[in-house]
């Protein structure tokens, strides 16, 4: 019997937005494994992306532009007729967010709000998923967060989550526009060409045979959350919309797990035999978090999903992806 996931997606029209980055790059190659007819808006050319070194862009149209534009977002709707999009294109740097606020809320508040209103006005599209973060939560004395909580950010990143997920709702309670949100933990897996990020960062001093570098004072913790599970959430969610309870809903998406910062750089040394390795703690982090983690049970009952990998499972298979490539 046929996959209904992998017959859902067959010849279905779908852009995915921000298909360069490390979510973007793994959930085109599986909607184009499964069928769909994909168009990616592509602003950078990454050449080392795994949408130009795995050859999934042959597997696509391509628009170039800035979701800044909504003339191009409009075209690209009507043009390719799409009808499922998944916007997950944005300024995802928490670093560079603070150096940079404005190009940052342009990005991820003028940007999300262009594709919505785009959205809005094409006659076609039935499912609309916007990427969010745990970040968009704020801090929080009471953990784990679950999907109730205030948005309350305060750093320039979360603020911009924050405000993307309310110019959502906004849109499904005002416009009927068929969106919903989700909000990951720390994604984490090849193709992740952020280097000052904790996880390619570790790997690939590691693989230098080099002290890892911890940004914060290593005792941080979060929710990581491997990237091939974080494309079957995805998936999951936008199979089972537009249906009532479904849209107009934010999702958290982790593992549920909360690791410390040095716990996840220890276990990195020791799966490559580098546990000798002492990391540097620079204790420099600004405009962090120090606890987050989520609570998924409303995925788990309304979208029956869980994730597949553990920590060690999915950074045994990021390291090999690094290794073979660095």
């Amino acid at each position: 019997m046929e996959d209904l996931g992998v017959s859902f997606w067959r010849n279905r029209n779908v852009l995915v937005t921000g298909a360069t980055g490390l979510l973007g790059s793994w959930l085109a190659e599986e909607l184009a494994g499964r069928g769909a007819r994909l168009t990616c808006l592509v602003r950078d050319w990454v050449p080392e992306s795994r949408l130009l070194t795995g050859g999934i862009l042959d597997r696509m149209n391509t628009v170039r532009g800035e979701l800044e534009d909504l003339t191009v977002l409009v075209r690209a709707l009507n043009e390719y007729e799409i009808d499922s999009v998944f916007h997950v294109g944005a300024q995802t740097i928490v670093g560079t967010a603070a150096r940079s606020a404005l190009s940052t809320f342009e990005a991820n508040i003028r940007g999300t709000w262009n594709l919505l209103e785009a959205c809005r006005s094409s006659k076609l599209v039935q499912r609309v998923l916007v990427a969010s973060s745990d970040k968009a939560y704020g801090a929080h004395e009471k953990l784990p967060y679950t999907e109730d909580f205030a948005l309350q950010g305060r750093a320039p990143y979360d603020v911009s989550k924050s405000c993307a997920d309310l110019l959502c709702f906004s849109y499904f309670h005002t416009y009927d526009t068929p969106v919903a949100v989700t909000r990951c933990g720390n994604l984490y897996g090849g193709g992740d060409l952020n280097f000052n990020r904790l996880i390619p960062g570790t790997i690939r001093s590691a693989l230098q045979n080099e002290p890892p570098i911890i940004r914060s004072d290593g005792t941080y913790v979060r929710d990581y959350f491997y990237v091939r599970d974080a494309v079957d959430a995805y998936l999951s969610l936008a199979e089972r919309m537009p249906a009532a309870g479904i849209a107009g809903e934010a999702f958290n998406f982790g593992n549920e797990k909360p690791v410390s910062v040095m716990d996840v750089v220890g276990t990195i040394l020791r799966l490559m035999g580098q546990a000798s390795l002492q990391p540097r703690v620079l204790n420099e982090a600004s405009h962090e978090i120090p606890r987050q983690y989520l609570d998924c049970s409303k995925a788990r009952r309304l979208l029956e999903w869980s994730p597949r990998h553990g920590l060690e499972d999915g950074l045994r298979e990021t390291i090999e992806w690094y290794r073979q490539r660095l």
